[in-house]
């Protein structure tokens, strides 16, 4: 009888939880909140916040990615409304602070939960990753596993979050860059309307880093398992 009350407070937090995600979900694909999800809208909305456009779109990516925008999407936004390397900057930052936030919802909302399934295998598993955590998240990250996914069940794991921010800051870092870069280079072509440009080695370069990226985990597979 003494554990009724936590049980209760276990279950009542995993149940917050499952209802977040799903109005996350519900919010930005079939809610009005996705016509707003433009470069025509969020540049309007940023242009009335002047010097802090920055910050506040640090905030509109931070929030996306709690609600399950696809990271990618608001990377794309980023380069294109403040180019390659501004784009990138806040892109990352943005990222750092939406996958924290994620994270530490995960965390209080369900890991007892998710602490309370775990037995045998399950158990050794999780004390692997919590003996392991910058390793762990640093490898996912670096092959491109789901972003936000990610971001809420690192949360149900015995990760510390420690090793989980830097693991994500240092794991997300290239493929951020590489990203903004292409689409912030394009971007500064479009708005200076000189298309021999997009024949520069500057948007070649960026061509072929974005290329290059897509071998990215292939190549870090390969360097961990090299007899593989």
């Amino acid at each position: 009888m003494t554990h009724q009350p936590r049980n209760h407070r276990v279950l009542t937090k995993a149940i917050l939880l499952v209802l977040f995600i799903g109005v996350g979900v519900y919010l930005v694909r079939f809610s009005s909140v996705q016509h707003y999800l433009t470069v025509e809208q969020l540049q309007r909305i940023l242009t009335d916040t002047g010097f802090w456009a920055p910050l506040v779109f640090v905030f509109i990516y931070a929030a996306g990615v709690c609600l399950f925008l696809p990271g990618t999407l608001l990377t794309a936004l980023g380069a294109a409304l403040f180019g390659p390397y501004w784009g990138f900057a806040v892109a990352w930052i943005g990222a750092m602070l939406g996958a924290s936030l994620a994270f530490l919802i995960g965390r209080y909302l369900g890991r007892d939960f998710a602490a309370s399934l775990i037995g045998g295998r399950l158990k050794r598993f999780d004390d692997a990753i919590a003996r392991n955590g910058f390793a762990t998240v640093l490898y996912l990250r670096l092959v491109y596993f789901p972003f936000t996914p990610m971001n809420f069940g690192m949360g149900l794991t015995n990760v510390r979050f420690r090793d989980y921010f830097s693991g994500t800051g240092l794991g997300i870092l290239v493929g951020t860059f590489i990203f903004t870069f292409l689409i912030g280079t394009l971007r500064d072509v479009w708005v200076d309307g000189d298309w021999a440009a997009l024949l520069s080695w500057r948007v070649l370069f960026s061509v072929a880093l974005f290329i290059f990226s897509f071998f990215i985990p292939r190549i870090i597979k390969m360097v961990r398992s090299p007899t593989g």
